[in-house]
């Protein structure tokens, strides 16, 4: 009976953590919200990029692919929240092009059919190995090598707040975001003894306290006049 209990509540824990994941995943989801409302305002991409959520997009696609029952079917979790991240970088990117100039179109056009491509390479190759783990090894790796260049991308940033003093590229509700989803999924990875995921989001989550510590560090010396951040990038 003790072992079961035990067993139980190991399960409950894991299972909120992956929750808690989800739902802080939705703060970074719903970040660009801003950009695409000047963007659609103003009628014009202008100065911004669409490469973030074109990273975004195939990131949350291997690390669907590895959620899936055919990889890892003890990370329903993982595979919920990149779905609807997904979308999300779907619906940007469509946006995007719909806005941008023609030749920001066609490019983000070619990228987003070889980020599709790439995808569908992805599921193709891993299919073709019938042994289970190694073929969840193999996506596992994929799945490590995504995350941990997405969460390096954010050094840029940490980068420009230490050379201007000035957190106005580095939104708090962003940084805030990135740790707490990070430090969730990291729990979560634990739990679940899934070193494909704990991994990477323990590198996440020392970058989001990095992010944090800058941020309280040089909020009084930021310009008042914030603007939107020119890169906008999720994990």
């Amino acid at each position: 009976m003790i072992p079961s209990v035990s067993y139980s509540v190991y399960t409950v824990c894991k299972n909120a953590a992956g929750i808690a994941g989800n739902i802080f995943a939705f703060g970074l989801f719903v970040s660009p919200i801003p950009t695409f409302r000047r963007i659609i305002r103003n009628g014009s991409t202008e100065m911004f990029s669409g490469l973030p959520y074109i990273y975004s997009l195939l990131n949350c696609l291997i690390c669907l692919w590895y959620g899936t029952p055919l990889i890892s079917p003890d990370n329903f979790l993982v595979l919920t929240v990149n779905s609807v991240g997904a979308v999300f970088q779907f619906v940007y990117i469509i946006l995007f092009v719909v806005f941008a100039e023609k030749d920001k179109k066609v490019r983000m056009v070619g990228l987003l059919l070889a980020v599709l491509g790439v995808f569908a390479i992805i599921i193709f190759g891993s299919l073709q190995i019938a042994d289970s783990v190694t073929r969840r090894t193999f996506v596992g790796f994929l799945t490590v090598a995504s995350l941990v260049s997405m969460f390096a991308s954010p050094l840029f940033i940490i980068k420009l707040v230490i050379r201007t003093k000035s957190v106005e590229y580095m939104p708090f509700s962003l940084s805030m975001s990135t740790f707490l989803m990070s430090t969730a999924f990291l729990i979560y990875g634990l739990l679940n003894d899934d070193v494909f995921v704990y991994v990477p989001n323990g590198i996440g989550t020392i970058l989001g306290i990095t992010q944090l510590s800058l941020f309280f560090f040089y909020k009084n010396k930021s310009r008042e006049d914030s603007r939107e951040p020119l890169i906008v990038t999720y994990v």
